[in-house]
Order: C-alpha cells, then sequence, then structure tokens
C-alpha cells in the first residue's frame, strides 16, 4: 500500500527533516528518527546512526589486500554505504547554524549523533536536573485562571510526553 508520503516523492515533493530547537532536543531526535525511517532504506540509514558505518570490506588483488571501492561493493554494501552518507546528511539538514558550525567536521553520522546529543543534553547532571523539575512540574500541576479545558489537556499531555521521553515512571 502507497502512503501520502510516498506519493509525494514519487512526485517529486521532498519534506525536510525537522530543525533541532536547542530546549526540545529529546523531541528532535525522535522526531529525526521516525523521519529518517520513513525514508527509503530507513532501517539502514537509522542503523549508520545508531551503530557506526559500513565497515568496508577489502580484497586482495595480486597479494596485495585493499579496500573495495565502491564500484565493487556489493549491492546491499552499497545501499549501506550510501545509507551511511544519507544519515549524515539528513542529521546535519535538520540542524540550526550555530549548532552545524559545531559539528560539521563528523563524517560519520553515530560521532556525529552522539556529539549533538552530548551538546543538547549535556552531562547525567543535567539531565537528573531536568527529571527533577517535570517531576516538580508534575507535582504542582494545577489549573490556570480562564484557561479552557482544551488547553489544559494540551498542557499536560505536553509534561507527559516530556516524561516519557526521559522514561521517567509515573505511580498510579
Amino acid at each position: 500500500m502507497t502512503t501520502l508520503a510516498d506519493k509525494s516523492l514519487l512526485s517529486g515533493g521532498d519534506n525536510k527533516p525537522p530543525m533541532l530547537e536547542k530546549h526540545l532536543y529529546d523531541s528532535w531526535k525522535s522526531r529525526m528518527e521516525l523521519y529518517m525511517l520513513n525514508r527509503p532504506h530507513g532501517r539502514m540509514i537509522l542503523a549508520s546512526v545508531e551503530k557506526g558505518p559500513l565497515v568496508w570490506p577489502s580484497i586482495t588483488v595480486e597479494g596485495v589486500t585493499r579496500l573495495k571501492e565502491y564500484t565493487e561493493l556489493t549491492p546491499a554494501e552499497a545501499i549501506q554505504a550510501d545509507c551511511d552518507i544519507k544519515a549524515i546528511n539528513i542529521i546535519l539538514q535538520g540542524l540550526p547554524t550555530e549548532i552545524y558550525a559545531l559539528v560539521s567536521q563528523h563524517r560519520v553520522a553515530k560521532d556525529l549523533w552522539e556529539k549533538i546529543k552530548l551538546l543538547m543534553q549535556g552531562t547525567s547532571l543535567t539531565k537528573q536536573e531536568r527529571e527533577c523539575k517535570l517531576y516538580d512540574e508534575f507535582d504542582k500541576f494545577t489549573y490556570k485562571k480562564g484557561e479552557l479545558l482544551h488547553e489544559y489537556y494540551l498542557r499536560f499531555t505536553l509534561l507527559l510526553n516530556d516524561m516519557n521521553i526521559y522514561r521517567m515512571p509515573l505511580e498510579q
């Protein structure tokens, strides 16, 4: 079954990856993973990000061992090599200029992904502080005067989504 995204790609349209907003890294990461999975060979692209690039095979020619050239790769290896490049391209397209300037020298998607994570999340202490802030916000969550029920629901849902992103357990 062809999806709307597939039809868009077939007709020449192409959507852009989500843009990183500094204070919404976890949400961006989740959306980027979904964006990558929705691309042709999406699982291979995401594997480049999570596990690293293709380890280029070597061959021995006349007693000399060397890495295969692109034209010598098997079809599956060539697709993976292309997906390695696509992964880097997708990540870099989703970065604002100031972050792009800090990480654009990385030529391995996994290294690039980890560098962005470090820049945006900081240390584990920063993550603990964020979790404490979310628990505090959850404990003090109340209705704001004049707020519509829909707005109240949206604020609460966003809070729960943020907590789920950090895999924070909630007791009944």
